[in-house]
């Protein structure tokens, strides 16, 4: 069998079969590494109790959920309708933990159902405790403290929206008490990075905001654990970032008797390098001598957003048909949306820049296999832009079997909700 690359679990022959039966563009998600992945973060240091959570955002396929709950993991859910998503899937409601920019009109019903809720604003806070006063709740707390590769991935700090700035504590305490909430969870996410320092800090942080609320008994760190998606690209060690994390729970206890469970939230960690889309050379053009060679695909921004929005960077191949020998050359990627910016090889970290790659010479029809993909891309991608329907997603099972977990979407399912008022069409 024959390797792609580095950073692609697909061989060369899976990924024909795939354009071949499924059609292009598929996502394809490989349940070994994503099992792998849940072990890891399940072995994550904590003197007192984990509970390792599954960040729904990054790829909130059923089949992927139901993996990784297989696997022991609770889910964090970022709005309503992810948390009616998981429970559509089988994730039990008390497995559930929303954390969400804006609370769902049937909150009360969440509430009723068991579902953990986190008030992520003092309004989130006030809506709670009216709702349910005397109640068990999470707030979510803005440390003053953010990573990130950019300020796009940066949740932590004063430039974020997310959680309640630290000094507003004692708007907090008065809420609190005004509706005699139980605040049992404390809750901080200061972004995507792997620096050990700065979790140790944002656990510090933490901490000592923990110190002044008596119920907490769990506090939740988030998740953001960086991914290397890139051969040589540099990825969080959960050992290396937990032990501190754990020193800081144990500092915590010596000094004030409480023993706190640890609660993690990653979402790329458990995906990214588990997914790959498999799609096709639509064309190959030029523009001429000193200009570029662009290769076209069948995909592009209607499935994988973060070159175009991070200048995120994604292992790249084309894939001839098996047997065949080719030479090399620089191209350009673009994807096949009708817009300048929808390109897949930008300068890293500039959206705006232009970074060829050397890969194989391509012919139209051939395979290609863009790797990382298993996280935020089809779930943030601008679909249905251009109408280009949804992509296909495959489940590559421990067996090697190949399992249709999405179907490609219609144009008339694009359609589905329009309408024409009567006046136009007389």
């Amino acid at each position: 069998m024959s390797e792609i690359s580095e950073n692609t679990f697909l061989t060369a022959e899976q990924a024909w079969a795939i354009q071949t039966e499924f059609g292009t563009p598929t996502f394809v998600y490989d349940q070994l590494l994503l099992e792998r992945q849940a072990q890891v973060a399940l072995g994550f240091p904590n003197p007192y109790g984990l509970t390792a959570r599954y960040a729904m955002k990054a790829c909130p396929s059923a089949a992927v959920l139901q993996v990784l709950y297989r696997q022991g993991l609770h889910v964090d859910a970022s709005s309503g309708f992810e948390v009616h998503r998981a429970l559509r899937t089988g994730i039990p409601p008390e497995h559930i933990l929303l954390t969400a920019q804006e609370l769902p009109a049937d909150l009360e019903h969440l509430l009723d159902l068991g579902v953990g809720v986190n008030a992520c604003s003092l309004h989130q806070l006030e809506q709670l405790g009216r709702l349910h006063p005397e109640g068990r709740v999470g707030v979510r707390m803005n440390p003053g403290l953010g990573s990130g590769h950019s300020n796009r991935t940066n949740v932590g700090g004063p430039s974020a929206s997310f959680g309640i700035w630290h000094t507003h504590l004692d708007q907090v305490l008065s809420l609190q008490s005004e509706y005699d909430l139980h605040i049992e969870l404390l809750h901080s996410h200061i972004g995507s990075g792997s620096d050990p320092e700065v979790w140790q800090r944002c656990a510090r942080l933490s901490l000592e905001i923990a110190a002044l609320l008596p119920e907490v008994t769990t506090v939740n760190l988030g998740g953001g654990f960086k991914v290397g998606r890139m051969p040589g690209e540099a990825a969080t060690d959960l050992h290396l970032a937990g032990a501190p994390i754990a020193a800081e729970l144990e500092r915590f206890e010596r000094d004030s008797g409480r023993a706190l469970q640890l609660e993690i939230e990653p979402g790329t960690f458990f995906v990214a390098n588990a997914g790959a889309l498999v799609c096709s050379v639509a064309d190959v053009v030029d523009t001429g001598e000193g200009g570029y060679r662009f290769i076209k695909l069948d995909a592009g921004m209607t499935e994988i957003l973060r070159p175009s929005m991070y200048g995120a960077q994604h292992p790249i191949a084309v894939v001839p048909p098996v047997g065949t020998a080719r030479g090399q050359g620089d191209f350009l990627v673009v994807g096949h949306c009708c817009e300048s910016g929808d390109v897949l090889t930008p300068e890293p970290g500039n959206p705006e820049g232009l970074r060829t790659r050397t890969l194989c010479e391509p012919r139209v029809g051939d395979v290609v296999v863009i790797g990382g993909t298993g996280a935020y891309c089809a779930a943030m991608a601008t679909k249905n832009y251009n109408s280009f329907p949804e992509a296909a997603e495959v489940l590559l099972a421990t067996d090697g079997s190949r399992h249709l977990i999405r179907r490609r979407q219609t144009l008339d399912q694009i359609l589905t909700n329009e309408s024409v008022p009567a006046f136009l069409t007389d």
